[in-house]
């Protein structure tokens, strides 16, 4: 049996996931929400530079997955790892607090900057975290553990955005001061994201390395569940990152969203993951993660062409809220089918690598969007999203197939 596996230290880890998710919610959704708003209206950032703030971290976090993933097969523990990074992390917005003081011709270049740069350190609290998580909650815990935490958090990142947007109402929204309290605040709150990281219970495996190959292990691809679910997953990806920053453009410049009406959009979403997120958990039990993902990505199709129906904010604000839906889904299903297909004992190079893929994708995908943005209209490049989405469910079809018949194949030879 797993060490980590015991009840006890499985009960005690998950009390100490949720606080440490509790913290790390609050200190992001301080921030990363209003990354766009504070470029545009303060910095005054271009259209290129808002696709940047989407794709710059991607590509800093190619670099990172694999560096990450090198020092991690050295570790028989990972809680350590997972703090560190964390905390060099959050140190970046000490630096956002600062760009204001900068001459201002460099000022969004600098901020630009500083949010990709900071993923150098978040890829790798990301990575360890996926693969400590990974480590420390059974096969059997986590749909119904996930769906629970990430219910809470959703919960949390509501209350405190929509808090935020009542406050940013009273200012203008070229004020510098709100921005920089927010994420001198976020800073603070990270600290004790940190001390609940620490707290996990974490049993030493014996699965340290002494000496690893900087030499790519392309072996994992040849786990067929693994690469079938990449290929899916990638394309995916591509159709649903492609609009993020077609999202925080429409928003602002089209609908004229302020810092009060993007806390309204937000917490819309939010509010509809929290009510989604046990049925997605439940769903998932009963029909597969596999199964499911046909219907994310279905689902997901929606989100662009529903956005560019009017620039009506309480229209906006209702289609926000059938995103939130499909997107809880989303987030749930992808991670959990990720770890359902990685093998136990080199589960960090199965996250690495595909962390490493994802950030490229991640890195194109807003580009892409901005160029079809410049080039075409923005409801073409919002069609040619949801063509994509809905697309990719054909792939997750094919995998569900070929997950069924392999299940059915081992159960024949099991018999």
């Amino acid at each position: 049996m797993n060490p980590n596996h015991k009840p006890e230290i499985v009960k005690l880890n998950e009390t100490y996931s949720k606080k440490n998710g509790i913290a790390s919610t609050i200190a992001l959704n301080l921030t990363n929400n209003y990354f766009s708003l504070f470029a545009l209206g303060v910095l005054g950032a271009s259209n290129y530079q808002i696709g940047l703030i989407s794709s710059l971290p991607q590509f800093v976090g190619m670099f990172a997955m694999f560096i990450g993933s090198i020092a991690m097969g050295r570790m028989s523990e990972k809680k350590f790892f997972t703090a560190y990074s964390t905390f060099l992390t959050r140190l970046f917005l000490l630096g956002m607090f600062f760009v204001v003081y900068v001459p201002a011709e460099y000022r969004s270049w600098i901020f630009v900057l500083l949010v990709g740069l900071m993923n150098l350190p978040g890829s790798f609290a990301t990575l360890s975290w996926q693969s400590l998580i990974g480590d420390l909650v059974p096969d059997h815990r986590r749909n119904g553990f996930f769906s629970e935490r990430n219910r809470v958090l959703t919960i949390v990142g509501m209350i405190t955005t929509f808090t935020i947007g009542i406050i940013l109402q009273q200012f203008d929204k070229n004020n510098p001061v709100p921005y920089q309290a927010l994420f001198i605040t976020a800073f603070f709150v990270s600290l004790i994201e940190v001390y609940y990281l620490i707290k996990h219970k974490e049993e030493k495996t014996g699965k340290g390395k002494k000496s690893i190959s900087l030499k790519p292990d392309f072996s994992i691809f040849t786990y067929k569940p693994y690469l079938y679910f990449l290929i899916c997953g990638l394309y995916f990806n591509f159709g649903w990152q492609m609009a993020w920053p077609l999202f925080s453009i429409y928003q602002i410049s089209y609908a004229h969203a302020d810092g009060f009406w993007i806390s309204i959009l937000t917490v819309t979403n939010q509010l509809a993951q929290i009510i989604s997120f046990n049925w997605w958990g439940r769903m998932a039990d009963k029909h597969g993660n596999a199964k499911m993902l046909i219907l994310v990505a279905l689902g997901m199709s929606i989100a662009p062409v529903s956005f560019i129906v009017s620039t009506n904010l309480v229209y906006i604000t209702i289609a926000n809220g059938l995103s939130g839906f499909f997107v809880s889904g989303t987030v749930l299903i992808l991670f959990n089918q990720l770890l359902e297909v990685t093998k136990d004992d080199n589960r960090h190079a199965y996250i690495a690598n595909y962390n490493v893929l994802l950030a490229i994708i991640g890195f194109i995908a807003p580009q892409f969007g901005v160029f079809l943005l410049e080039t075409l209209t923005i409801h073409l490049s919002m069609y040619i999203s949801t063509a994509i989405r809905a697309s990719s469910a054909i792939f997750f079809l094919l995998f569900f197939l070929y997950i069924k018949k392999s299940k059915a194949g081992q159960l024949k030879q099991a018999g």
